[in-house]
């Protein structure tokens, strides 16, 4: 499916099993949170934390941000409750991790028709296995349910035993790869988290490198982060006025019928007024009726 053209900068993980941080959510700039139901939350708290999280998203009270509930894998034995539990509360979507088949995706899709989930709840998946990049294309066009692409580059670099470098070398092919399905599909796609929390250089030249790449926003693990990301990942003005001025040009040229237009000298085809869209559309705040309560 195309993928809502909303700000997806940062994107919060969020501890199911803390109810303060689900509390605390409510008063951060993030665009989104991952209520998290499986890596944060110890297998003896996880019927806590997939109540606190459900009933969080009941209640609503986050305003505009995207609130996405991260089950756990279709393998284990909290699968079940924990889909049947958030199709109930109705968040944005429903984050399936460690992804590698488009089965898994197709699996997920009908136990949400089962258990009667919202239309608007969508499904996220998490790219994070060397089984997954060989399989990205057929992951990404596996439902019409299915929006985003989450990297989870942690567990890539361990499976790949691997190392946390500068430049990312070791993982830049699977985020190429990841990248090309989901733009293939229509899909967005997130980055992976940066690691060190004390580190603001190297976080800033990680979302600049993500950006860069084409990435929609990145995943956080700690508020502090959410500053350098909404900054570095959104649009910057002198782009948003051109964005503006292509929009302007091209609709007056349509009115006048002429066929070619010119913005500074350049000629303004039908896919950079899509892009100068895309890009206004990103630039302002969200429409407050985005939240589903």
């Amino acid at each position: 499916m195309s993928a809502q053209i909303r700000p997806r900068r940062s994107v919060l993980y969020m501890p199911g099993s803390n109810p303060r941080a689900l509390e605390k959510a409510k008063t951060l700039p993030a665009d989104g949170y991952i209520f998290d139901l499986e890596d944060a939350v110890a297998p003896d708290a996880k019927s806590v934390a997939r109540d606190q999280v459900c009933a969080a998203v009941e209640a609503g009270g986050y305003g505009p941000r995207e609130l996405v509930v991260r089950v756990n894998g279709l393998d284990t034995d909290w699968a079940e409750a924990d889909i049947k539990a958030a199709c109930a509360a109705g968040p944005n979507a429903i984050l399936l991790p460690k992804v590698e088949s488009a089965a898994e995706v197709q699996t997920l899709a009908q136990m949400m028709v089962s258990y009667k989930a919202p239309e608007w709840t969508e499904i996220w998946v998490m790219m994070e296995t060397p089984r997954a990049m060989f399989r990205t294309l057929e992951i990404a066009e596996a439902h019409d349910k299915l929006s985003c692409f989450v990297m989870g580059t942690s567990d890539l670099v361990k499976d790949l035993h691997a190392h946390h470098t500068p430049q990312r070398l070791p993982v830049l092919t699977s985020l190429s790869l990841c990248l090309l399905a989901a733009r293939a599909e229509g899909l967005s796609i997130l980055d992976g988290v940066y690691l060190d929390l004390k580190d603001e250089t190297g976080l800033a030249e990680s979302c600049r490198q993500g950006a860069q790449m084409g990435f929609d926003g990145k995943t956080l693990i700690h508020p502090n982060q959410i500053a350098a990301t909404n900054r570095l990942f959104a649009p910057d003005e002198d782009e948003v006025d051109l964005s503006r001025r292509i929009i302007a040009a091209h609709a007056e040229a349509e009115a006048e019928g002429k066929g070619v237009v010119v913005v500074d000298g350049k000629l303004i085809e039908a896919l950079h007024v899509e892009n100068a869209k895309r890009l206004v559309t990103l630039s302002e705040p969200i429409a407050a009726n985005e939240e589903h309560e």
